[in-house]
């Protein structure tokens, strides 16, 4: 099954388009973790465990594990989700941008290393830059068009040939890149108007949304602008508000996590 399918397959299966961020910041561990010399592996395992059949992904952040040298428990977060819960596509959010036969190493990484069903790119260096991951057919290359970032309005917006360069990024992706037919398009929350110029531009492709939660994007907005005729076409991001939910008296935190999860959820399906 290619990353379209399953992902296509947890949609309908989980009836969720929610896909959780796993970020982990050693500093709001819970107490009891900190002792254990692979908390970073039991936390996020954890999180999987309570959020699993509400998801339609999971999204570890590479820069959280590699800056604690716990790539090894990268790895191992990896190999338990295709263990327990196979359906659900794990998204590598990596960012590379590089090209040639060091892309190519990066593409080694993330789907022979970490057994990634998708990977997140810059497509600053252009089509050189994204080229070595589509040699992988069944794997996704989700490449960065409109970030959910203040700044990204900096390079996104300027001008090429009369449009926004974020709509070019589009435009080139849906109908050049995509190659392999496994693409999907990096398009944050916050900008639910650019949301919906990107979805008319890229049609039924996938789109990973981060932006809501912690950063604030609108859920109502997100999904009327960014859902398919069929109500799915979208990965919509939370990491930090479920990972560290605020727990109420008598709550663990793998139950606030669950509970957080479970309320975007159901709120992104309200719009569906």
């Amino acid at each position: 099954m290619n990353f379209i399918e399953q992902l296509s397959a947890a949609w309908r299966d989980n009836d969720s388009l929610l896909c959780v961020g796993l970020d982990p910041d050693i500093s709001r561990f819970p107490a009891e973790l900190l002792t254990q010399p692979d908390a970073i592996y039991q936390f996020c395992k954890s999180i999987i465990d309570a959020t699993a059949d509400l998801a339609c992904s999971f999204k570890p952040q590479i820069a959280y594990f590699a800056a604690l040298r716990a790539e090894d428990q990268l790895e191992a977060i990896c190999r338990y989700i295709k263990s327990a819960y196979p359906h659900i596509p794990v998204i590598l959010d990596a960012k590379r941008g590089d090209i040639g036969a060091t892309a190519a190493q990066y593409a080694r990484e993330a789907f022979e290393r970490y057994a990634a069903d998708a990977v997140t790119v810059n497509p600053y260096m252009g089509f050189d830059s994204v080229a070595p991951y589509l040699e992988w057919k069944d794997k996704g290359v989700i490449v960065l068009c409109r970030t959910s970032n203040a700044g990204g309005s900096d390079l996104q917006f300027l001008d090429v040939a009369g449009k926004p360069l974020y709509q070019h990024v589009a435009k080139l992706v849906a109908d050049q890149w995509n190659t392999s037919g496994q693409c999907a398009l990096v398009v944050g929350a916050t900008f639910p108007n650019e949301l919906a110029q990107v979805r008319s531009i890229v049609g039924d492709m996938p789109l990973l949304v981060p932006g809501i939660g912690a950063q604030g994007g609108d859920i109502a907005a997100t999904v009327q602008a960014g859902k398919t005729a069929s109500g799915t076409g979208m990965m919509i991001n939370s990491s930090r508000a479920i990972l560290y939910a605020t727990t109420q008296p008598g709550e663990t935190y793998t139950a606030a996590a669950r509970r957080v999860a479970q309320e975007t959820r159901d709120a992104i399906n309200l719009y569906r």
